[in-house]
């Protein structure tokens, strides 16, 4: 009967393996990792081309999109589409990050000429410092780790994650040195998460115009009921003649009232409402208003601008939104 093979264990040996190769990564953020950086902060016009071939490339397309997001502009190329016409998408004055491991890729060394002429600069990242696209470069990132993951050592395993952690490394000590901020962040991701949360005002969300419910101090309860009914937003503002706020009435004050056994036919809204009600600026950023629902544990919120109406939501406007 056959032994089970160890999962785990290789696993593990991986694990270790990898972990071994990115320690030894820390001696390479050294003056060239400054020069590095230094070079693409001080580049105001141009942007960032990473190239790389094959696992080299998937990780060349992941730092460029890192980049790109936090505030340095990057795109990929790949190296046998830019030799046959996609070099023309790369100007004089952008910087060409060139990722191979071994440092000999032919792809990449083939297009050396011609960025040279173009006058770009050029950021090698290879494991072998003695290699070609080293020695040919402006600038050399070492990435080099002293074995693959891989058991016969020819998968591309633990360089690439080298590969991987350098460009982090590059794309948040620029991050840092831009002062790039979240908001900064959201701008690049209006449609995720982040992006709504620091993005996203209650202006852009409320209801407007006939939309909001409203009545006069003066309005019978029933009525102020059907304007309830109606607008759905489970409340409704009590205003004057010039639209400001008096007071509010929601479904909680109907159910309070009920127990009082107030007639709602003949008794007017400005009786029971409740006075003084909380209310916010459309330019408030949505999560502000989300928290200051939280916090008075209210379901509604009215908008008010230049001491009047002008707006109304409640949670479900939120959540709709995907701030909550």
């Amino acid at each position: 009967m056959s032994t089970k093979f160890d999962y785990q264990a290789a696993a593990q040996n991986v694990l270790n393996t990898e972990i071994a190769g990115l320690t030894q990564l820390s001696q390479y953020f050294n003056d060239d990792f400054d020069r590095a950086c230094d070079t693409i902060l001080a580049n105001k016009h141009g942007k960032v081309v990473v190239m790389g071939m094959g696992k080299s490339g998937h990780i060349g397309n992941k730092i460029a999109a890192t980049l790109a997001s936090t505030g340095t502009s990057a795109f990929f190329v790949h190296p046998g589409e830019a030799a046959h016409g996609d070099l023309g998408m790369i100007a004089p004055d952008d910087i060409v990050l060139a990722i191979s491991n071994s440092g000999e890729s032919l792809e990449i060394l083939s297009l050396f000429p011609v960025l040279k002429r173009l006058n770009s600069k050029i950021i090698s990242m290879t494991g072998k410092p003695n290699s070609n696209m080293a020695k040919l470069a402006d600038i050399h990132l070492c990435i080099a780790v002293p074995h693959e993951a891989c058991p016969i050592e020819l998968a591309p395993t633990s360089s690439t994650t080298a590969t991987l952690v350098m460009g982090d490394a590059l794309a948040m000590a620029l991050m840092q040195a831009r002062g790039f901020t979240a908001e900064d962040f959201a701008l690049s991701h209006p449609g995720g998460a982040l992006g709504r949360k620091l993005l996203l005002k209650l202006e852009n969300i409320m209801h407007t115009g006939t939309e909001v419910p409203k009545v006069k101090a003066d309005a019978l309860i029933k009525d102020a009921l059907i304007e309830i009914s109606e607008k759905g937003l489970g409340m409704t503002a009590i205003v004057d003649d010039a639209d400001k706020i008096l007071g509010i009435f929601t479904d909680g004050d109907l159910r309070r009232l009920l127990d009082k056994r107030i007639d709602i036919h003949c008794t007017v809204i400005g009786d029971v409402m409740s006075k003084n009600p909380r209310y916010a600026s459309p330019s408030l950023l949505a999560v502000e208003g989300l928290n200051m629902m939280q916090e008075r544990s209210i379901t509604a919120l009215l908008l008010c601008e230049n001491d009047k109406l002008v707006g109304a939501l409640n949670m479900h406007d939120l959540l709709k939104a995907g701030v909550m």
